[in-house]
């Protein structure tokens, strides 16, 4: 089956019932058991549900996994694969990581014991100095938030398997449309669900995808130990969102690869960070390992704040929100928005300037979406 069909009907069939082709939400709690010590799958909706189980099968399908892992956020996701660690464990992640990840590992998780390293994951020299004996996970983002750095996944594979480290992708950019991250050795893959999968900014969810049976034998203990599940009616609404996920992505794709063009050539915009432009330093790799570059652009104006500020209140058709990978053109600011809470000078280190603006294309008319920029760049 090609992965277009995969997408409409990996897990889906007709309800046995009554035909629907459509699956009926399991809006359920609990579940009434047949006799004492019979298990058939079902006994509470914390440890599994029908509406849930279908979503992580058709992910899995889709990202080419074995196993699929529904959680309620992105983050709940990411929580959970560092909950495999233990006091004392090294992570070395990469340096331009979403905000909300950077946020939980350096004001959470150091108080359980466990240290973190931040380098530049495009560079494999960097990661390599950054091993330590106690080093157990290789964490990386590509494209990254907000830079869209790209890293060679086929290098840090080779670095995590030479040191039995476990390897996990955060792909939630690319989606598994465009980049499979287990093709490449990855052990984890995570997405949140809430953006490209579902697309529709109606849900918040995530995912994690492995091959690796331990693995997901971990993963779903923590699951339903937890409870951090997304409801029934979330997973739902994931599922509708993903049946178009093909159409959506080449949309975003063919989108983006003209705003970005035209962004590079604008006088009021410094630089440009977009993997499908030629004169991006992350080309050559994402030209190698993605088979599209998704719709996510960071682009620099020279003002700083002042600059951004009156380029986002000044558009009317991209939407000024802290989310990106839906259908509406959105745009941010990541210096008083997503990357608020990051210290100035971290952040700052790091390139997240105070003049860079995140753009989540949408699929629009890319005329619109053009013009509405060229307009709020005049005042900018």
């Amino acid at each position: 089956m090609k992965l277009d069909t995969k997408v409409v009907r990996a897990s889906t069939k007709p309800d046995k019932t009554t035909g629907a082709v459509v699956p009926p939400i399991y809006q359920t709690a609990t579940y009434v058991l047949e006799e004492v010590g019979v298990d058939k799958g079902f006994d509470y909706t914390r440890a599994a549900n029908p509406s849930r189980q279908l979503l992580e099968e058709h992910l899995a399908e889709i990202e080419g996994a074995n196993y699929g892992i529904c959680f309620s956020s992105g983050m709940a996701a990411v929580d959970s694969v560092l909950k495999m660690l233990k006091s004392g464990d090294h992570v070395i992640c990469s340096d331009d990581v979403y905000g909300g990840v950077s946020r939980h590992f350096n004001n959470i998780l150091v108080h359980y014991g466990i240290e973190f390293t931040y380098v530049n994951t495009s560079n494999p020299d960097e990661v390599t100095s950054a091993l330590k004996k106690n080093t157990k996970l290789l964490w990386v983002e590509t494209p990254t938030n907000p830079l869209l750095k790209i890293t060679d996944l086929n290098a840090m594979n080779k670095i995590a398997k030479s040191n039995n480290l476990l390897f996990g992708v955060d792909a939630t950019f690319s989606t598994p449309i465009f980049l499979r991250p287990l093709e490449f050795g990855a052990d984890i893959v995570m997405h949140s669900t809430t953006k490209y999968l579902s697309g529709h900014n109606q849900i918040i969810g995530g995912s994690i995808h492995t091959n690796d049976k331990d693995i997901y034998d971990k993963m779903k203990f923590v699951q339903k130990t937890i409870g951090a599940v997304p409801s029934p009616f979330d997973c739902f609404l994931t599922m509708l969102g993903l049946r178009t996920l093909h159409l959506r992505m080449q949309r975003h794709n063919e989108n983006a690869i003209q705003v970005a063009d035209f962004l590079e050539n604008h006088p009021k915009v410094s630089r440009v960070a977009y993997p499908g432009l030629k004169s991006d330093p992350g080309h050559s790799i994402a030209k190698e390992q993605m088979l599209g570059f998704s719709g996510m652009i960071s682009f620099e104006l020279s003002g700083g704040i002042p600059s951004g500020k009156h380029l986002m209140n000044n558009v009317k058709l991209c939407l000024l929100a802290e989310s990106l990978g839906a259908v509406e053109t959105m745009i941010t600011h990541p210096a008083t928005m997503t990357h608020a809470e990051v210290p100035v000078e971290e952040r700052h280190a790091r390139g997240l300037t105070d003049g860079l603006v995140r753009l989540s294309v949408g699929i629009e008319d890319e005329t619109d979406i053009i013009e509405d920029l060229d307009q709020a760049l005049k005042n900018a």
